[in-house]
């Protein structure tokens, strides 16, 4: 049993994750390809309204709905653009 609660990807945020960002970036990755990020209350907006302006956001589902996309050759992306500075 895993007893860690998921955080939010805001730099410097140490909240439990409410909301799952699902993103893809076009020019790296298959369009149904979805990374993801985790969101707290108070940064999801701030988090969508990031991946939003560069076009990478696809949903924001809440974190207890969000089912991995079924593709074991996804791995983890280590260009992925960094969640930004809490506001």
């Amino acid at each position: 049993m895993n007893d860690v609660s998921p955080i939010c990807s805001a730099k410097g945020c140490r909240t439990t994750a409410a909301w799952v960002l699902a993103w893809n970036n076009p020019k790296l990755h298959t369009p149904d390809r979805r990374k993801t990020w985790l969101a707290c209350d108070e940064h999801r907006e701030h988090l969508s309204r990031f991946l939003d302006l560069r076009g990478f956001l696809k949903d924001v589902v809440p974190f207890g709905q969000w089912q991995e996309p079924e593709d074991p050759a996804a791995t983890p992306n280590p260009a992925a653009p960094e969640a930004p500075e809490a506001s």
